[in-house]
């Protein structure tokens, strides 16, 4: 939105997954998109603050965790920018029982699992509603059915987590549902200690 409206943009991508950016910058360009309306920075957290700081960026849309999103918006605010900050997301789904079954649940399969569940617009609740219920274990066995590995890999459903620590973060997620002080979520599948061939 801000090309078509006339700005040039600066555009920092996540450190730890750039690649995808990149890629976007190229096609900007190869579509017509003249030479520096589109930049690309990279880094962290001092690249945030010189986003933050410089006073030819007049304003700054960041989607991110709470905590980044606060800096930014705390930062940015105070050197009189206009601050967008899409913070934490979490989505839901609804399921009644009017819905169609298959596409329903093909939906909710590739918004929970697309991207590994790793991004910003990932479905992280479902709320199935009366007789829907029944299609939860249907649910379990069609997630079970995507093939994990590389993520270059046009036959792979899901792709690897973003690192080590998102890894851990994940299991000790389901860890905590299932078996910690509140644990009493019942695990239909179990993603956990995966091996991928190669």
């Amino acid at each position: 939105m801000a090309t078509v409206t006339g700005n040039t943009m600066v555009l920092k991508p996540s450190e730890k997954t750039p690649t995808t950016t990149m890629m976007l910058a190229e096609m900007s360009l190869e579509a017509g998109l003249p030479p520096g309306v589109c930049n690309v920075v990279h880094g962290a957290k001092d690249c945030v603050n010189f986003i933050c700081d410089d006073p030819t960026i007049r304003s700054i849309s960041c989607v991110g965790s709470n905590q980044a999103g606060e800096h930014i918006h705390a930062r940015g605010t105070a050197a009189g920018k206009r601050v967008q900050a899409n913070m934490g997301a979490k989505n839901h789904a609804t399921v009644l029982p009017d819905a169609d079954k298959e596409s329903t649940l093909n939906a909710i399969v590739g918004a929970a699992f697309g991207a590994a569940g790793q991004r910003c617009m990932a479905l992280s609740v479902a709320v199935f509603v009366g007789d829907t219920k029944e299609w939860i274990p249907e649910l379990a066995e069609k997630a079970a059915e995507l093939k994990v590995g590389p993520g270059c890999d046009e036959s792979v459903s899901v792709g690897p987590m973003i690192s080590p620590e998102a890894l851990a973060r994940a299991e000790a997620i389901i860890e905590d549902a299932t078996s910690g002080p509140n644990g009493s979520a019942t695990l239909l599948m179990d993603g956990r200690g995966v091996s991928v061939d190669g």
